[in-house]
C-alpha cells in the first residue's frame, strides 16, 4: 500500500505496518531521533498502525508536538520513580510545559530537594529497563472500575469530568499505569537527559477551595549536551536578572508603598530619558508628531470606546465632582479626540500622531515581575488616521520603522498575526477584512508569520512583534492593531476629494510597547553592559594616587564638557580596586591617571571587556567615544 511521508514523499509499505517499522525501512537516523508523528492531521504513537493513502509526518524533539510528548513521557517517568520511592502517593496531572514538565502528587510524604535527587536516580533505572509506553483504549466504566480500586481519586475525578462519548485511553510502562490522552515516546529509554528542578504547591483544578497538592518541577533533553546548555542559561538568566541588575547599577526600586508602582532612579532616568530621545528623534524623522493625553477621563468616554464593558476589570477609578473617571488603561481614546478635535480633508491623511503616554492596568499582586509586569507603564504609542488606500503603505512603513529600532540593540524578531478573540466588537465581515489587510501586508514585506488565532485586541486584529534576547528567550513588545470599529464609535470622518465625508481607518502601534518592560528586556539581554549611548555612566576617571586629583578631576570636566557622562573616582584606594569597583558597574570606559599620563596629558585607556587600550592623548579619547556614541554602536 501507498502512504505519503510529508520527508520523504509517497513510500510503499506494508499491510497493517507501524509508522516506526515503515520509518526504520526509509531512515535510520530519523528513526532513532522520531518522537511521534502526525498522521493525517493528528498526533499519535509511533506504534500506530497504518493504512492506504495514509499521510504522515514524522515529529522530532525539534517540533512542539514531538518536544511535548517527549516531556511528557518523562513526567511519567518521574511519576513511576515516585511511586517506587513513595507508595501510597496519589497522581494528579503531570503535562509538558514550556521548558520542562511536572506532576502533581498528594502524598503524606513532604518532598523535600533532597528527595528529587532520590527520584533522579531512580528515574535513570527506569530510563534503564527500557520499558515499552503500552496504550490501551477502555471503556469509562472499566475505567472508573480500575482506578478507583487503585485508590487514584484524582484519576476518577478526571474520567467523571469527560464527556460521555471521551475515548478513554491509559499508558503503562513497567509497573506503572497511568490515565493518558498520549501520545507518548516508544519507550522510556529514549529520554536520556533530565533534571528535576524545583518543588512547589498547587491546588487541584486550580482551586482553592480543594486540596493543595505538591507539585515538582522538571525538564528533559534527548542528550546531556542539551540539558546542560539549558541549565547554563537558566544560571546566565539569574545573573542578568533585571531586578539584580536593576538594583545593583541603581537604575530603579521597588518598594511595599507601590507594588507594582516602579521608581526610576537618576542613573535609571538617563538609561530611560535616551530611548526616549531616540523616539522622539526618529518620530519626527518618520513623519509623526508628538501629542501628550490626560491620564484621566471621564466614564462616558471609556463607555463610548468599549472599554468599559470589555476592559473594565483591569482598570482604576475615582471620582470627581461626583462624577464616575477611569484612570487610563490606554492612550487611544485620547488620541482619537485630538483627531476629532478639528475636521480634516483627504489631503492630510496619513496623520500619524505619536505619544509616550503613562497607562495604569491592574495586575493580580502574584503576577508582577519587576519591570516585566508592572500596574503603570509609559507605552510609546501613535495612532495613524488614513484612508482605506493608504492601510497597506501604513502597515509595511510601522514595519520598517520597527525593523530599525530593533536591529538597533541587535534584537532578532519574530511576526504572529492575531485574529479576532471570543469578547470581540463588531461585525465579523469588517474583521476579516482587516485581517486580511494585515495578511497582505505582511504577504508583500516578504517576512514570514504565523496565525495566532483568537489573540486579537477586542477592536481589532494586530500583528505582534516577539523579540529574541541573547538567551533566545521572546518577548512581545512591538504591535501594529488595525481597527475599523473606535473610527465607527467615535463617528470620525474626514472629507474625501468628491466633497463628501467619509471614515477613516485607524492604526493603533507601539515599537518598546512598554519603555519600563523594554528597559527590564535591554538590562536582561546587554547583563547590564549598555552599548554607550544608553550606559548611564559613560567614563570613569580615576587617579593613582594623590598626586594625580587635580589632573583627574581636570580630565573629568573636560570629558563632561565634551557632553560624555563621566564619573571622577579620585578615592584613596589602590588603582587595582578602583578598575574592579568599575568593571562591576558595567562602565564601559575606565581612564587611569599616573604621573607619566599627566606629564604626557594622556590617559591610559581601558575598555570594558577588551582591557587596557594603551595611553591616548586626551582629544583622541574624547573624539573616539562620541563617534561611537552618535553611531550607537552595539
Amino acid at each position: 500500500m501507498q502512504v505519503n511521508f510529508s520527508q520523504f514523499g509517497s513510500q510503499q509499505v506494508e499491510e497493517g505496518q507501524s509508522i516506526i517499522a515503515a520509518l526504520k525501512a526509509i531512515d535510520r537516523d530519523l528513526t532513532k531521533r522520531a518522537c511521534v508523528a502526525r498522521l493525517n492531521g493528528k498526533t499519535v504513537d509511533l506504534r500506530t498502525p497504518l493504512q492506504d493513502g495514509d499521510t504522515v509526518e514524522i515529529l522530532t524533539f525539534d517540533d512542539a508536538e514531538g518536544r511535548d510528548a517527549f516531556r511528557h513521557s518523562s513526567s511519567h517517568i518521574m511519576a513511576q520513580a515516585v511511586q517506587h520511592l513513595f507508595p501510597g502517593t496519589k497522581f494528579g496531572i503531570g503535562p509538558a510545559i514550556k521548558d520542562g514538565f511536572y506532576y502533581d502528587l498528594d502524598s503524606e510524604h513532604t518532598f523535600t530537594a533532597e528527595d528529587l535527587a532520590a527520584i533522579e536516580k531512580e528515574m535513570q533505572k527506569i530510563v534503564k529497563a527500557n520499558y515499552p509506553f503500552a496504550r490501551s483504549v477502555i471503556s469509562r466504566a472499566d475505567a472508573l472500575h480500575l482506578f478507583k480500586e487503585k485508590g487514584e481519586i484524582y484519576k476518577v475525578d478526571l474520567i467523571e469530568n469527560l464527556p460521555e462519548d471521551a475515548v478513554i485511553s491509559i499508558y503503562q510502562q513497567g509497573d506503572f499505569l497511568d490515565l493518558c490522552a498520549g501520545p507518548h515516546l516508544m519507550s522510556t529509554g529514549g529520554v536520556k537527559a533530565f533534571k528535576l528542578m524545583s518543588l512547589a504547591g498547587a491546588y487541584w483544578h486550580g482551586d482553592s477551595r480543594n486540596k493543595m497538592l505538591q507539585r515538582i518541577y522538571a525538564t528533559s533533553f534527548p542528550d546531556k549536551a542539551q540539558l546542560e546548555e539549558y541549565l547554563f542559561r537558566l544560571e546566565e538568566a539569574k545573573r542578568r536578572d533585571h531586578r539584580k541588575l536593576g538594583q545593583e547599577l541603581e537604575l530603579f526600586m521597588l518598594t511595599e508603598e507601590g507594588p507594582g508602582f516602579p521608581f526610576f532612579l537618576p542613573k535609571g532616568m538617563i538609561l530611560r530619558n535616551e530611548l526616549e530621545n531616540y523616539w522622539r528623534v526618529e518620530h519626527q524623522r518618520w513623519g509623526y508628531d508628538e501629542i501628550k493625553t490626560p491620564v484621566i477621563l471621564n466614564r462616558a468616554l471609556w463607555e463610548q470606546s468599549g472599554h468599559w464593558d470589555h476592559y473594565k476589570n483591569n482598570m482604576y477609578f475615582t471620582q470627581i465632582d461626583g462624577a464616575d473617571f477611569a484612570i487610563k488603561p490606554m492612550n487611544c481614546p485620547g488620541g482619537i479626540l485630538v483627531y476629532k478635535a478639528k475636521p480634516h480633508s483627504y489631503k492630510e491623511l496619513p496623520i500619524r500622531c505619536g505619544e509616550l503616554g503613562l497607562v495604569h492596568r491592574h495586575e493580580l499582586s502574584g503576577a508582577l515581575h519587576g519591570l516585566m509586569r508592572v500596574r503603570c507603564f509609559t507605552q510609546d504609542d501613535a495612532h495613524i488616521f488614513m484612508t482605506p488606500e493608504q492601510i497597506k503603505d501604513e502597515i509595511i512603513g510601522v514595519m520598517r520603522m520597527i525593523d530599525q529600532f530593533y536591529s538597533l540593540f541587535g534584537f532578532q524578531y519574530h511576526v504572529e498575526l492575531s485574529t479576532r478573540p471570543e469578547n470581540s466588537m463588531g461585525d465579523p465581515a469588517i474583521w476579516d477584512m482587516a485581517e486580511k489587510a494585515l495578511a497582505a501586508a505582511m504577504d508583500e514585506t516578504g517576512r514570514p508569520y504565523v496565525i495566532n488565532e483568537g489573540d486579537g485586541a477586542f477592536y481589532g486584529p494586530k500583528l505582534d512583534f516577539h523579540l529574541e534576547d541573547c538567551l533566545g528567550r521572546t518577548w512581545q513588545c512591538g504591535t501594529i492593531q488595525l481597527d475599523f470599529q473606535m473610527p465607527e464609535k467615535f463617528d470620525l470622518t474626514y472629507i474625501g476629494a468628491d466633497n463628501q465625508p467619509h471614515r477613516p481607518v485607524m492604526i493603533h502601534r507601539v515599537i518598546f510597547g512598554s519603555i519600563e518592560r523594554f528597559i527590564g528586556i535591554l538590562t536582561e539581554h546587554f547583563a547590564g553592559a549598555f552599548p554607550l549611548w544608553l550606559s548611564p555612566v559613560q567614563a570613569r576617571v580615576m587617579n593613582i594616587t594623590e598626586r594625580q586629583s587635580a589632573y583627574a578631576a581636570e580630565v573629568a570636566a573636560k570629558l563632561r564638557a565634551a557632553g560624555i557622562r563621566t564619573e571622577l573616582d579620585d578615592r584613596n584606594e589602590k588603582i587595582g580596586y578602583k578598575i574592579r569597583a568599575a568593571q562591576t558597574e558595567k562602565v564601559p570606559y575606565m581612564l587611569v591617571l599616573g604621573d607619566k599620563e599627566e606629564e604626557s596629558a594622556t590617559a591610559a585607556l581601558r575598555r570594558r571587556g577588551e582591557g587596557d587600550l594603551g595611553a591616548k592623548p586626551l582629544d583622541e579619547i574624547i573624539r573616539m567615544l562620541q563617534e561611537e556614541i552618535a553611531s550607537k554602536a552595539y
